[in-house]
């Protein structure tokens, strides 16, 4: 057994029966927990004009004991793996418990399943083949057009090993490649200068995204993205019919609504969908699934980190709200089942229901008929940041690439454009749903209560119509 496939109990010198006892002895008397151990290998790479200026490597290990005591939640970590830490972590989540004699939920089910291979991503390429494809990618850009200014690239990958125990003695055990590719260029003609972007990845080795037809394919969309922009006139402000290309502009759709439909902030009232369950939020043709089973896909887990199988979970269906996105804890508060959505940034982190692969599926519509329906409005193929309320659901996104509609013809790229509207209200306005959803390509990281977590996002080309646009044209 190499040191790779060993346990982190055993990699630490720990007898699992003599974890389960300590585990056991912290947890009585506590309505749920587990004890999570983790393993991370990192490392990242970054190219600008024309040197590496970044270059970095880490290995994080540690463990996070939990105890839940109805809504308390007692959590402590720590980097040293030991019977001894345990046993101080079990000391310092106990007061969650006082007064209480519950008994420990139920363990989530076993899978056989595996959603990603285990190899670890960042022997290969090496280290010197990671910076000279660096290279390679920087003087590609800026042969290719000499309005080209700044060329920045980056590679990033970890190898993260999970182990969940209960006291019961189940066990799970999980192994997370995950890899990303960037490109980003700032193109330029006299005073004037714009930026293009593309990223890839996933959770696999770099293998297919290092290829040359690959990353040449990334430069001449990041390219192709900051000349568009080059060219773009200021966007118009007013109310239009917008319609939003399929793939990444689904982080719309992952923020204005899909943080609404997570468990704790419905259980908590917080959300703008609590209390709607089977009524309908959305236009109908519009149905909305979480799916953390797509293989290799980077919001894609093959459990969670309660231990829980993934699924794919059916939120909105026809337009009708049917579901919530569920870790344990809420899911037992609520009277529901969980849906393999309780997610950690790292072993230093509580778990919380979280998102995975949010997608709106496909409808009806071709693309070419739902831009030929707009007689004046916007065409958004990308997105850049934003901001959300959760609990009202207005939301303000600005776009990366958009372009003017008029008489159903994609007229001149446009810059400074704002969408802003409310999630809730957005749904209902949707007007025609495409045949076309796609996945974005593997570049997501979502932000909640100051943990981070890889997720994914998709859609079909989609048609809303009346949403409040804020531009720059005067």
């Amino acid at each position: 057994m190499t040191e790779d496939t060993k346990s982190l109990l055993e990699r630490a010198g720990i007898d699992r029966s003599e974890a389960e006892s300590v585990v056991g002895a912290a947890l009585a008397g506590a309505d749920d927990g587990e004890l999570f151990l983790e393993y991370t290998q990192s490392e990242g790479l970054g190219f600008d004009n024309g040197r590496l200026v970044s270059a970095s490597y880490d290995t994080a290990q540690g463990f996070g004991l939990r105890a839940v005591a109805g809504e308390a939640v007692g959590y402590a970590h720590s980097g040293e793996i030991s019977l001894d830490a345990i046993r101080r972590a079990g000391e310092a989540v106990a007061s969650v418990k006082a007064g209480r004699s519950g008994t420990l939920a139920a363990p989530p089910p076993g899978t056989n399943r595996s959603l990603y291979g285990d190899e670890n991503p960042l022997a290969s390429p090496s280290f010197a083949e990671k910076v000279k494809l660096l290279e390679t990618i920087d003087a590609y850009a800026r042969a290719k057009d000499p309005r080209v200014r700044q060329v920045s690239a980056s590679v990033a990958g970890s190898w993260q090993v999970v182990e969940i125990l209960r006291p019961d003695g189940s066990y799970r055990r999980d192994v997370r490649p995950l890899v990303r590719v960037n490109v980003s260029i700032v193109a330029g003609s006299g005073d004037r200068q714009e930026q293009g972007s593309y990223g890839m990845g996933g959770r696999e080795g770099f293998g297919s995204f290092v290829t040359e037809e690959s990353w040449r394919h990334a430069v001449d969309e990041a390219l192709r993205q900051a000349l568009v922009n080059l060219e773009a006139v200021p966007a118009p402000a007013g109310t239009f019919d917008v319609v939003l290309g399929p793939g990444w502009p689904g982080i719309l759709l992952h923020e204005a609504v899909g943080h609404g439909l997570e468990g704790d902030f419905n259980r908590r009232k917080e959300s703008a969908f609590a209390g709607l369950m089977g009524e309908r939020v959305a236009s109908k043709g519009v149905t909305v699934v979480d799916d953390g089973t797509i293989a290799d896909r980077r919001g894609s887990l093959t459990i969670d980190d309660e231990g829980t199988p993934t699924q794919s979970t059916t939120l909105i269906e026809d337009g009708i709200l049917v579901g919530y996105m569920q870790d344990r804890q809420n899911a037992r508060l609520m009277g529901m089942k969980p849906t393999g959505n309780g997610r950690r940034q790292s072993y230093a982190h509580a778990p919380m229901p979280r998102m995975t692969n949010t997608l709106m599926l496909s409808g009806a519509h071709s693309p070419e008929e739902i831009l030929g329906s707009v007689k004046k409005g916007l065409y958004m193929v990308g997105f850049g940041g934003g901001q959300v309320d959760i609990t009202s659901g207005k939301f303000v996104f600005s776009s990366t690439e958009a372009y003017l509609l008029e008489n159903g013809r994609i007229g001149a790229p446009v810059k400074g454009a704002m969408l802003i509207g409310n999630g809730p209200d957005a749904l209902t306005r949707i007007a025609m749903v495409g045949n076309d959803m796609a996945l974005d390509r593997g570049i997501g990281t979502c932000g909640k209560n100051g943990q981070g977590v890889p997720v994914g996002v998709g859609q079909p080309t989609l048609r809303i119509d009346g949403l409040t646009v804020g531009g720059t044209a005067t």
